[in-house]
């Protein structure tokens, strides 16, 4: 099929004014084209071939059961949205990549939770705030995360103030760090479902960082490619 896959991507209603065009930007690199979502405009997965979930707000422990911290920034539109969309796409087969909260939002999507204070129960971890790759993280052989951006250290940035805790339906670790905080998630069968903790989009001239946009982009193509058979299989089979 011709055409740049379409990859509906979701940011913070405060700060998706700046990180969208970001997103988007490593996504046309990989092949792509971003639509941006949000809590009260039309998201019709029909309409796309993958999926971003971004980064911005804490998500609500309402969610999980866990317990409300007071210095927590909570969207819950955005939270109902985007649960909704993690469940459905991984219903209907379409790829995800979550960034950062993203990642946090597959794992409670696939009934796992969080630490409301990362660092708080991780003390051993560097605490990074920064959108420069400071941070030193461990990438798990043999899983997907590492077929896309290979097993050395991997350097990464961090804005984030909570982790994942207990894994979801299907969801393995892809990524430590020295302190034993989960970095990273993905889903260990189809379709696609790769979470990351840092800002790859920051990163666009890391060539580990812009893989994660063109295995998502991969991944979406491929789907649509697949559904396209199907739909010409079901034409000529007729009434």
């Amino acid at each position: 099929m011709s055409g740049r896959p379409q990859i509906a991507v979701t940011v913070s209603a405060r700060s998706g004014w700046r990180i969208f065009p970001l997103v988007a930007l490593n996504l046309w690199l990989a092949g792509g084209r971003a639509r941006r979502w949000g809590a009260g405009r039309p998201a019709d997965l029909e309409e796309v071939d993958g999926l971003i979930i971004g980064g911005g707000d804490d998500i609500s422990p309402d969610l999980y059961d866990g317990q409300i911290v007071t210095s927590a920034r909570l969207d819950p539109a955005r939270d109902a949205l985007e649960r909704a969309l993690v469940e459905a796409a991984i219903a209907r087969g379409i790829p995800v990549l979550g960034i950062c909260r993203g990642a946090q939002m597959i794992n409670v999507a696939l009934g796992g939770n969080l630490h409301q204070d990362a660092y708080g129960t991780y003390t051993a971890s560097d605490r990074c705030w920064t959108i420069l790759p400071k941070k030193r993280i461990a990438v798990e052989p043999g899983t997907r995360l590492a077929e896309i951006a290979g097993t050395a250290p991997m350097k990464v940035n961090a804005l984030h103030s909570q982790a994942v805790d207990r894994l979801g339906a299907d969801l393995v670790v892809a990524a430590r760090d020295r302190g034993g905080m989960i970095q990273a998630v993905e889903r260990i069968r189809d379709p696609f479902a790769l979470g990351v903790q840092w800002h790859p989009e920051h990163l666009p001239y890391a060539r580990r960082q812009r893989a994660l946009f063109a295995a998502l982009v991969a991944a979406a193509r491929a789907r649509r490619a697949d559904t396209a058979q199907l739909s010409a299989v079901d034409v000529m089979a007729g009434p």
